[in-house]
């Protein structure tokens, strides 16, 4: 019962139960995102290329005996795995940005300008802090 409370203790401080939903929405929200390329955006552009199918492109290294291609550079598969990545990337961007506005700056402290030396002082203040002349 002891390592149960120190694993609840655990999880409580160090955050690891958020970052455990973080991680798991993450992979929930990337599936999402994956379908979209694939089943929507990817057969447009598919359309637009000569070919259609670029996901399939190989570059042949070396054959077997039979003619058949036996090392291959799968560039299609790289290409497609690094445009998922970026439009994946640039929706959790826009959806970061988006819920995660910035908080607003605190307003500045009233002040004023030291007729000696146009330092900003507090308008509390009765000596300059740089130039030492009343204010």
């Amino acid at each position: 019962m002891r390592m149960v409370g120190e694993f609840k203790e655990f999880l409580l401080k160090t955050n690891a139960f958020a970052l455990a939903i973080g991680v798991i929405i993450g992979a929930a929200v990337g599936k999402v995102v994956s379908s979209i390329v694939s089943d929507l955006l990817m057969p447009v552009i598919g359309l637009l290329i000569p070919g259609g199918e670029w996901r399939t492109w190989q570059v042949v290294l070396t054959t077997d005996a039979e003619g058949k291609a036996a090392n291959t550079l799968n560039l299609g598969t790289f290409i497609g795995t690094v445009v998922d990545f970026a439009i994946i990337g640039f929706v959790v961007f826009m959806v970061t940005k988006t819920i995660m506005k910035p908080a607003p700056e605190p307003p500045a402290p009233p002040s004023k300008a030291c007729p000696q030396c146009t330092e900003t002082v507090p308008v509390a203040a009765r000596k300059c802090r740089y130039c030492q002349s009343p204010v």
